[in-house]
């Protein structure tokens, strides 16, 4: 009988997006790999899928019967690891695994993708979710961390799990993003609608409050008449879009924001702009960033603990302290006037995300499932 891995989140686009070299790696060891989260999407590398009812926000009743139902489905599968994802995925597996963990010595390995409490976080974030992941730390074989302000505060708040990792992200693929040339380059900017020399910045997120593109619709508003030839593409959806085309209205500039909803080429429209932007306020590890980095983008971005660690003031972009609009606008008319200063930080962005490729990722993720699919009683695993 082949081993089982159960992996848990709580959607499963969430593995399509982020996961799927793990479970192609699992596959190719003779694991057999299980999901659980909400939604109904096909997912590849996929033996058995569970949909399971899990709300995002903790105080949603649905989250109990979610917990039920992992509860059920652990309870009935053998699995010799779980690993869990995002917020709720985390606690509502960790929960669920705690008598499979101590009766059959089930792995649990949880990936933070992001402590809700950190530094600068609202003290209610510290109040309601610290105590929680406090307690689950106890309940965990491996906690993964992906930036080095969670391991420090994992590790200087003592957390009870066997052990403490830092891995780099989720990996960028730099097989596919990747820089193009600039005569390339202006050749696709036409064959996406635009001038070969518009100036293209881009931000890939959902519309709500904590990405708060809001801002960098207002600071290019504070320097339109500038940057006349630039143009502000907003890629993603959520309930704050029709919001945030009101204000690109209200600021005179919806002849200068692209609102280019849900996409599947970012890949291929990325390395056509000039300039990445992030004006969220708390990010793990932003996959985004990473992207644009990979196509060879400076960035400018809100300061959080996945932004600093991304982005090196003066080196390959620039971090803003404050929610200031006028400090946005400052570094993307700088940065607009000075194409090799572009270069510069184009050239430095590159090298630095190589730390963040696939292939390293992977290689971290597997030198921690081999310490523990070791560990599995009765289970000879060589490491190759």
């Amino acid at each position: 009988m082949p081993k089982k891995i159960l992996l848990c989140a709580t959607v499963d686009y969430h593995f399509k997006a982020f996961h799927l070299p793990t479970m192609k790696w699992f596959k190719e060891q003779g694991w057999e790999v299980h999901v659980a989260a909400s939604g109904r999407m096909a997912l590849p590398y996929t033996d058995k899928k569970f949909t399971i009812p899990i709300q995002r926000s903790p105080f949603s009743l649905t989250n109990l019967h979610g917990y039920k139902s992992l509860r059920k489905i652990i309870e009935n599968n053998d699995y010799a690891m779980v690993h869990c994802h995002t917020p709720l995925g985390g606690v509502l597996a960790r929960l669920a695994a705690r008598t499979a963990r101590k009766i059959k010595g089930t792995k649990v390995i949880y990936t933070a993708h992001g402590f809700h409490f950190c530094e600068g976080a609202p003290y209610v974030n510290w109040i309601i979710y610290y105590p929680i992941e406090k307690y689950l730390a106890s309940l965990t074989d491996s906690l993964i961390t992906i930036n080095h302000e969670d391991h420090r505060l994992a590790v200087n708040h003592k957390f009870k799990c066997t052990s403490i990792e830092h891995v780099h992200g989720v990996g960028v693929d730099t097989t596919r993003f990747q820089p193009i040339g600039k005569t390339e380059k202006a050749e696709r900017k036409k064959s996406f609608g635009y001038q070969s020399n518009d100036f293209l910045m881009c931000y890939t997120a959902e519309f709500n409050k904590n990405k708060n593109q809001k801002l960098l619709i207002k600071a290019l508003a504070a320097v339109k008449d500038q940057m006349a030839n630039a143009r502000l593409l907003l890629a993603g959806e959520g309930k704050l879009l029709e919001e945030c085309r009101q204000i690109a209205a209200h600021s005179g500039v919806s002849d200068q924001v692209d609102f280019l909803g849900f996409r599947n080429d970012i890949d291929q429209f990325l390395p056509i702009c000039d300039l990445a932007l992030s004006s969220s306020y708390r990010e793990g590890l932003p996959v985004n960033i990473m992207e644009a980095q990979a196509c060879g983008l400076p960035a400018i971005v809100l300061k959080n603990r996945g932004h600093s660690e991304l982005v090196v003031n003066g080196v390959n972009g620039y971090v803003i302290e404050t929610d200031d609009p006028l400090a946005f606008a400052e570094k993307m008319l700088e940065l607009y006037q000075q194409e090799e200063l572009r270069d510069k930080f184009s050239e430095k962005t590159v090298s630095h995300v190589a730390n963040y490729s696939l292939p390293k990722v992977t290689n971290e993720l597997e030198i921690i499932y081999n310490r523990y699919m070791n560990e599995v009683e009765g289970y000879e695993w060589a490491i190759q």
